[in-house]
């Protein structure tokens, strides 16, 4: 299991997504710290650098997978409107 990590400005602006959009983050994120390379695409062929593109976001993620440090930073959330 990979820990999740995000700063305040990400964190701003998931409370800030309209409802459906919010649970729809919400429920993908457990699957991503799960395992973040099965759910997500490598961004410009980085293996660490990864897009989750779910219906109403597309999230921009950062994997550190270098034992025992496992964590998923979310960098960026972008709402497709």
């Amino acid at each position: 299991m990979f820990k999740l990590r995000y700063d305040a400005a990400v964190e701003a602006v998931w409370d800030s997504l309209p409802d459906e959009a919010r649970e729809e983050l919400n429920e993908a994120i457990p699957e991503v710290c799960r395992d973040p390379y099965a759910r997500s695409m490598e961004r410009r062929g980085d293996k660490y650098r990864r897009t989750l593109t779910l219906r109403h976001t597309v999230i921009g993620l950062l994997v550190m997978d270098a034992p025992p440090i496992r964590r998923v930073y979310i960098k960026s959330i972008d709402h497709l409107g």
